[in-house]
């Protein structure tokens, strides 16, 4: 089956119905990837509000495209962010694994809603694996950052209908015209 047939449906997010999406190329998701990676690689500080694109992009292909992108991704990822913040090994690693996990746990319904729906059903991953953070970094001796840890999860929910159409949006392109199809 060619890649321009093996399209998927997914909900518009302004409830317009439902759109056909052409298949996601490998290529895009991992260049996406790491891409966030690069963004979380940038010296920013260490912030407790920033929001983590990282996780944010990690669900997204959990939630579209669990065969492609799985909990070994996230593992990994955490892994590489981990000894890029000289942070306790394993911190974000079990915290990007728990994420992918349940976001592939709920992938099938997650798709039904539209996108601010899917942002409130996502807010409690997101800081859930915030807690996982903040928990391991408190059995090894860490400060605790306060209430506004809790304000990165928030933002990342606030931010998951634009990277949603940010990403989707490759898949919306017109499909190449073919001589036996009329789409």
């Amino acid at each position: 089956m060619r890649r321009e047939q093996a399209g998927a449906v997914a909900r518009d997010g302004a409830g317009r119905g439902e759109v056909l999406l052409l298949a996601a190329r490998p290529w895009f998701i991992w260049a996406t990837l790491f891409a966030a990676l690069l963004l979380e690689f940038m010296p920013l500080g260490r912030h407790p509000w920033l929001p983590d694109l990282l996780a944010m992009t990690l669900v997204f292909w959990n939630v579209h495209q669990p065969r492609r992108v799985g909990i070994g991704a996230g593992f990994v990822f955490g892994l590489l962010v981990d000894a890029q913040h000289a942070a306790l090994l394993g911190e974000h690693a079990l915290a990007y694994s728990l994420l992918g996990f349940f976001a592939v746990m709920l992938h099938r319904r997650l798709l039904w809603f539209s996108l601010p729906q899917q942002a409130l059903q996502i807010l409690p991953l997101f800081v859930a694996a915030r807690l996982v953070e903040f928990l391991v970094a408190m059995m090894a001796g860490g400060a605790a950052p306060g209430l506004a840890f809790l304000a990165a999860p928030l933002l990342q929910a606030a931010l998951w209908p634009l990277l949603s159409w940010l990403l989707l949006a490759p898949q919306r392109r017109a499909p190449e015209p073919d001589q036996n199809r009329p789409l």
